[in-house]
């Protein structure tokens, strides 16, 4: 069988493409294919370490391990992690390799369409099919010209593509017939059929609507796929996630995320979210810490330097300082982690100007942000638990100082984070800890947290399984098959 490959474009930003794709990578892979996900150009600042030391965005992460495959940098060749709101780090085939305005990336996009075609060929000599994402919506007309993401890369790898659309928004008829109408004809033929996302109530009151976009669009409907509770179980692509209320549970143990603006990789409290005794609160700048918070986390940030401003401006610099004074306790994670100590040093204006800022002057220690992004997975031992720790490191720069001789966690030879003379305040490098069922237990205990018998990571297999049923259930797989394009 020679290799096919699909696209799935969207009518929009956060129609689902992403669970999706991640269903249909371990519905197909249930059926005994090799199956590959591949997104040319991501925009997300929540990335994942690959077996072969690169970072893509954590949503092929999360394909690839539907697919049961290892995640690679050929998965996500170009990755932007906004650091401001008009530029971004681009991640080319998993490594840094510029930062650049929005008006400079899309002037030059098109130096970046052979990294992206030589991944795809890449992957295509190991699968039997690829599963491609497109990004944000191919009715972007404005953006057609040097297109990266949709349509530009489909047409740069000869392949058709599927149209999503999210009926929860509301006008889902409008948004496929408005997509192709605004499409050039080659464009349009590219386009093999449409799945309807996220349907609430009786599929069959859609009947006539799924008849008329029939007829409209002389496509075919793939499928209308009810809507999927249990994707809360799953890691989210990027911070659109966080627009909907991620408060969990109602536990007498209060944990407070601070919303950073440039908040990165935030999936690391995933596994907290689903503890039953907890209650995880993402707090919005402009509200206060409450009072009866247990437990302040600082989650990583793309921009660090940056969102400690922010953090500053919003008064929580103030708000932490008297958590800590009333017994509360804290923890930095990544870029949260360096905000903690009491300076942070950019000698070489990676984040802006070069310089050095204070910081929060809750660890005594100072970090000083390097050129070199250290990008590795780590299997960690927790010092005060004893219990293993799995998870990855992706960040710029280096911490030092006394509270390091106290550290979180012990990586092979040497030591990670660090923690305060009085055991209030903590942080670390590691993302990921609490997927660690063991470590996550007794680090809640030490607390005076109650803890469940949450497995996390079986969760997250388990909720994958129930997916691939789902799509089996609703889309006709076959036919998707059937019109996927040979390679």
């Amino acid at each position: 069988m020679k290799p096919r490959a699909f696209m799935l474009m969207g009518t929009g930003s956060d129609v689902g493409k992403s669970l999706v794709a991640a269903g249909l990578c371990r519905a197909f892979a249930n059926r005994g294919l090799k199956v590959m996900p591949f997104k040319p150009q991501n925009m997300s600042n929540n990335a994942a370490v690959t077996s072969d030391g690169g970072e893509i965005g954590r949503a092929q992460a999360l394909q690839a391990r539907a697919a049961r495959q290892l995640a690679t940098v050929h998965m996500n060749p170009v990755l932007l992690k906004p650091e401001t709101n008009t530029g971004a780090q681009v991640i080319v085939q998993g490594k840094r390799a510029a930062t650049m305005t929005a008006r400079d990336f899309f002037k030059n996009r098109n130096q970046f369409m052979p990294a992206i075609v030589k991944s795809f060929q890449i992957l295509s000599k190991q699968a039997d099919l690829i599963i491609v994402e497109g990004a944000g919506s191919p009715a972007e007309v404005n953006l057609r010209d040097g297109d990266l993401a949709n349509m530009g890369f489909a047409k740069a790898a000869k392949i058709p593509a599927f149209l999503v659309g999210d009926i929860h928004r509301g006008g889902v008829i409008a948004s496929i017939v408005g997509t192709l109408a605004v499409l050039n004809a080659e464009d349009r033929q590219r386009l093999k059929g449409f799945l309807i996302n996220k349907f609430h109530g009786d599929v069959k009151l859609f009947e006539d609507g799924k008849t008329y976009l029939e007829e409209t669009t002389k496509l075919p409907c793939l499928g209308i796929i009810p809507y999927f509770p249990n994707a809360r179980s799953l890691p989210a692509e990027d911070a659109v996630a966080l627009e909907e209320t991620l408060a969990s549970h109602s536990g007498n143990y209060k944990i407070v995320v601070l919303r950073l603006p440039r908040i990165a990789n935030f999936d690391d409290l995933d596994a907290l979210r689903l503890e039953s005794g907890l209650s995880v609160t993402f707090l919005e700048l402009e509200k206060a810490i409450p009072g009866d918070t247990n437990l302040v986390i600082i989650p990583g940030s793309k921009s660090t330097m940056t969102d400690l401003a922010s953090l500053r401006a919003a008064g929580w610099d103030i708000d932490l300082k008297a958590h800590v004074r009333r017994g509360g306790r804290v923890l930095g994670l990544c870029g949260g982690y360096q905000m903690l100590g009491q300076k942070i040093h950019d000698p070489d204006g990676l984040e802006g100007p070069a310089g050095s800022v204070e910081g929060l002057g809750l660890l005594n220690i100072e970090t000083t942000l390097l050129a070199d992004k250290t990008l590795t997975r780590v299997k960690a031992t927790h010092m005060v638990s004893g219990q293993g720790i799995e998870g990855y490191e992706i960040h710029l720069g280096a911490s030092h100082g006394p509270d390091c001789t106290r550290p979180f966690a012990r990586i092979g030879n040497h030591n990670d984070g660090a923690t305060s003379t009085d055991g209030l305040v903590c942080g670390t490098y590691i993302h990921g800890c609490f997927a660690s069922d063991n470590f996550r237990n007794h680090y809640l205990k030490t607390l005076g947290a109650e803890s469940s018998d949450l497995a996390f990571e079986a969760l997250v297999e388990k909720t994958l399984d129930e997916l691939a049923t789902h799509l089996e259930q609703h889309l006709n797989l076959d036919q998707v098959l059937e019109l996927a394009g040979e390679i």
